[in-house]
């Protein structure tokens, strides 16, 4: 079943999550967030959908917005094939979103249970931001209710120590 906007908050009040949206325009990257005030600026997070080199895995990776996440790292800590961005067909195929709404909510269209999220454990104390399948709006939920929301739905989801790279 592929979710939209409204299916989203349907399937969250369903299974009890509270949350809390914030309406705005389309954003397609974490530098068009800073137009306009978010209410909780601390949890807005970026979501990167990537891909082993020989595309046998997946992973949708939520970290804090202003990190730049080290893929090479990533790929040594986790034990994994080199790693990369995944496409734009990837992404549409797996998760039914298109580039700029990727979120890990999107994860509850993956029917194959194909797409791993990891979420950095630096916002796992508090909440996160997230699109309801869409980049015109904004979902705010504790960490740990969308963490068990997606391991209730069959999807592989875990808090990981996100690395970084240095600014180039």
């Amino acid at each position: 079943m592929l979710m939209n906007q409204a299916e989203v908050y349907q399937y969250l009040t369903e299974h009890g999550i509270d949350y809390e949206v914030t309406n705005h325009p389309a954003v397609f990257d974490m530098a068009a967030v800073a137009d306009f005030p978010m209410p909780h600026p601390e949890a807005n997070a970026k979501n990167l959908f990537i891909r082993d080199d020989k595309h046998r895995h997946y992973y949708l990776v939520t970290v804090k917005g202003e990190k730049r996440v080290d893929l090479k790292a990533l790929s040594a800590q986790e034990g994994t094939r080199r790693l990369s961005f995944a496409s734009e067909q990837d992404l549409q195929k797996y998760l039914d979103l298109t580039p700029g709404s990727v979120t890990p909510l999107g994860d509850l269209n993956d029917e194959q249970r194909k797409v791993e999220v990891m979420i950095d454990q630096e916002l796992a104390a508090g909440l996160v931001a997230a699109h309801p399948n869409v980049n015109t709006a904004t979902v705010w939920l504790k960490t740990s209710d969308l963490v068990q929301l997606l391991a209730d739905h069959g999807n592989q989801v875990k808090l990981v120590h996100i690395p970084i790279r240095n600014a180039d």
